[in-house]
């Protein structure tokens, strides 16, 4: 089979090169099945990993690609449940973009109804991290205040529309007034170009000085004290990316001030079964997050469909920025 391999990377690391090259077929063992994948997507992770800064956990692939659509074309021993020639998506910890992949079936989902087999390729990260940090962790509900960093990124586009669907008030951050206009469509209600104004003095003028419920953040380090400005009384601060750094002092009076709460989430790393695993995430998604999906409150947000043997191009449109939801990767 092929896949994207990285290859020479720059003195600085930062522009690695990607190469569409020939692997080994990858192996199933008890509890897998084998996929043929349709598409995957690009994460900023993925990214990450390429530039050396991201290693795979032990025991996963090294090849690139945290999620993935595709027709299952074999069945390891202790699988029920799932059939040869169905069509499904995967949540992973690498090997999506490749041309098979083998996939715990605890993390396999089934193709939500009216969403295509290219298009589901978009969701099972989203989806997970989300609904996981959102509403599992978060307990987000009807009435709060939601504020998204980064709306228009694949994730932000997805809590935007879960936010709204739960019946909260979703504020988001971005850097272009392209950007935040796609965030209205999608139902933010509260729009801030970080790069013109604070988004914390923003918020509070949009909610009479209340602040925000929950804060699903992936700046990390930069912007931690701002964050705990904006909270509201009682809030949560929920951080799943490090993009301003991973150091930060923060003052715990203000944090005592607001009884607030700071927590810091992954969900690569966990395990695959079990209390809070990815098992665990996947079948809450399909029971809850998917219904959404299917009667049109939610849906996959895609920028952009590159082939595979694109992928830096691909990589290149999401380095950029200005993207909004998804950018995929098509398998010939």
């Amino acid at each position: 089979m092929k896949a994207v391999v990285v290859t020479a990377p720059s003195q600085d690391g930062q522009n690695p090169t990607l190469s569409w090259q020939d692997v080994p077929d990858p192996a199933i063992g008890p509890g897998e099945v084998l996929l043929e994948v349709t598409a995957s997507a690009v994460n900023r992770a993925d990214l990450m990993q390429a530039q050396g800064q991201y290693p795979p956990p032990p025991g996963a692939s090294d090849i690139l690609g945290l999620e993935c659509s595709g027709r299952i074309v074999e069945i390891g021993t202790d699988v029920t449940g799932w059939e040869i020639g169905q069509d499904v998506c995967a949540l992973l910890a690498g090997g999506g973009y490749a041309q098979r992949v083998a996939v715990p079936a605890a993390q396999l989902l089934p193709l939500p109804t009216g969403v295509d087999l290219l298009h589901s390729a978009a969701l099972p990260e989203v989806a997970c991290t989300v609904w996981s940090n959102l509403v599992m962790l978060g307990g987000l509900r009807d009435g709060q205040t939601l504020l998204v960093h980064g709306g228009s990124s694949g994730i932000g586009t997805m809590a935007i529309q879960v936010g709204r669907a739960l019946g909260a008030v979703v504020a988001v951050t971005a850097s272009r007034a392209t950007s935040l206009e796609a965030c209205r469509e999608l139902g933010a209600e509260i729009g801030i170009n970080y790069r013109d104004e604070d988004f914390v003095e923003a918020l509070r003028a949009a909610t009479q000085g209340r602040g925000a419920d929950l804060i699903l953040d992936v700046v990390g380090a930069k912007y931690l004290s701002r964050n705990v400005s904006a909270l509201a009384d009682g809030g949560t601060i929920v951080v799943i990316g490090m993009q301003g750094g991973r150091t930060a002092e923060l003052d715990l009076g203000a944090l005592l001030a607001k009884r607030g709460r700071i927590a810091a989430t992954a969900l690569r790393s966990r395990p695959v079964t079990g209390t809070g695993s990815k098992g665990d995430i996947v079948d809450a998604v399909t029971r809850h997050l998917w219904p959404l999906i299917a009667d049109g409150s939610v849906r996959p947000v895609v920028d952009s469909v590159f082939d595979a043997a694109d992928a830096q191009a691909a990589h290149q449109r999401v380095a950029e920025g200005g993207h909004v939801g998804k950018v995929l990767l098509r398998m010939p």
